[in-house]
């Protein structure tokens, strides 16, 4: 049995550091005392152990190294989350191309972010850069209502369970681009969006900005052709984008539209963050308004703050619709929130539905 945590540490986030490294699990225990916002109820050195905590604790938040001895992070995640399904899970690894693989199949099963462990032991005890993002990303979790149950894309999805009707109220011409913007929870609630769409992909011009490092999108891209058979990439700047891809904003970069000799290609560039954020989903929807008008359909998913918001107002004041994702299903109802708040948007819709009601309008445009 577990003792009750005393009355001080209740005002606290609770919070299970799972990782291999001695050192890791002391570093990142003097920063959670230090920040005076989380009690650390128990640390792990191996997956198994994390699972225990887990049920044990309940904790707010579990810190979760991808490689561990025995079982391992990435095989521990379905696990805990069984155990404790309102812990939200940071992913803290070093990102190789294969943990970079790993980590975006853990955040489509359930995991809300990752931060990327410096390779040095120097990069990892010195970084401020490191210490304020792994605090901030595990304070914007451990702020958030969890949400229980996975989404893989992988299920059977009946497509005609939300006919297009209400969505062909809400727009004057059946849109020929999609225009996403998505962040913390995103690589799951995009994942599913675009599966559920299905084959009517190949009528849709379709460009995501999710908030991602680098190494992430092109991997990103490819999870997503996996699981979909549509092919997602990220553009290069000045492409000429054609309907039936998909693609996706490159980590640490800007990508907008812009016309070019009556084409619609993509702007890549490496601008100030907007709204502290790089890519911005307000870069690419303004430039959607300006160029597509009611052409294009906006998309705001599950994320932390307000990034989409000023872009969706283009959107509507252009002509498009914006369909935002409805609070019960984000996993942080952060940026379509803002949206809805700031009354742009054009319908409040749950995750499940959005897909298949795009996929609805579509088709019965085709028909028209």
């Amino acid at each position: 049995m577990s003792s009750p945590l005393p009355a001080s540490a209740q005002r606290h986030k609770t919070v299970v550091i799972a990782d291999d490294s001695v050192v890791v699990r002391g570093l990142f225990a003097r920063w959670l005392g230090e920040s005076g916002q989380f009690h650390l109820v128990a640390v792990a050195g191996d997956g198994e152990t994390a699972v225990a905590h887990a049920g044990r604790f309940k904790p707010d938040v579990m810190v979760l190294d991808l490689d561990m001895p025995g079982v391992d992070g990435a095989t521990a995640l379905p696990q805990i989350l069984k155990e404790s399904p309102h812990t939200g899970i940071l992913l803290a690894t070093t990102l190789t191309e294969r943990n970079t693989r790993i980590a975006l199949e853990c955040m489509t099963k359930g995991a809300m972010d990752v931060v990327s462990k410096p390779e040095s032991r120097d990069g990892l005890t010195l970084s401020l850069d490191f210490r304020s993002e792994f605090l901030l990303k595990l304070g914007n979790i451990a702020q958030t209502r969890v949400r229980p149950g996975a989404l893989p894309p992988d299920i059977d999805v009946d497509f005609t369970s939300l006919g297009p009707t209400s969505l062909r109220q809400l727009v004057s011409v059946v849109p020929r681009y999609l225009v996403i913007g998505a962040s913390t929870g995103g690589p799951r609630a995009v994942a599913r969006v675009l599966f559920d769409i299905g084959d009517a992909l190949q009528d849709l011009t379709t460009i995501v900005v999710q908030h991602m490092p680098p190494l992430f999108t092109a991997s990103f891209a490819e999870q997503i052709t996996g699981y979909i058979g549509i092919p997602a990439r990220e553009p290069f700047d000045g492409e000429r984008l054609a309907r039936g891809t998909i693609y996706v904003a490159p980590g640490g970069r800007h990508l907008g539209i812009d016309r070019r000799l009556g084409h619609i290609t993509a702007s890549i560039s490496d601008a100030p963050p907007v709204r502290f954020c790089r890519p911005a989903v307000d870069v690419l929807f303004n430039d959607a308004a300006r160029h597509l008008g009611p052409a294009a359909l906006g998309i705001v998913l599950t994320g932390m703050g307000a990034d989409g918001t000023e872009g969706a107002g283009a959107l509507r004041r252009a002509g498009a619709a914006v369909i935002a994702q409805d609070e019960c299903s984000s996993t942080i109802w952060g940026m379509p929130g803002s949206v809805v708040r700031a009354q742009h948007a054009s319908a409040v819709i749950p995750l499940d539905d959005i897909g298949g009601a795009i996929r609805g309008l579509v088709r019965a445009g085709q028909l028209a």
